[in-house]
């Protein structure tokens, strides 16, 4: 909802696009790189942890096709 909210504001502030005019034209999400983690174990030691990501992309319209 937050990506989404996001790029209609992108679309009116730099585009010059009026909102109700919109619509999705494509989404998608792609994986990104993993961000390293440590998790504290017994004895002094530690787990690796791996925290994925990703890139959400919206591609709005103002076209119908």
């Amino acid at each position: 909802r937050r990506t989404l909210e996001s790029a209609v504001a992108n679309a009116e502030n730099n585009h010059d696009l009026d909102a109700a005019d919109l619509y999705v034209a494509k989404t998608y999400v792609d994986g990104a790189f993993d961000i390293p983690r440590i998790r504290p174990r017994a004895r002094g030691r530690a787990d690796r942890v791996r925290k994925p990501t990703c890139h959400i992309t919206v591609v709005l319209s103002d076209d119908l096709k």
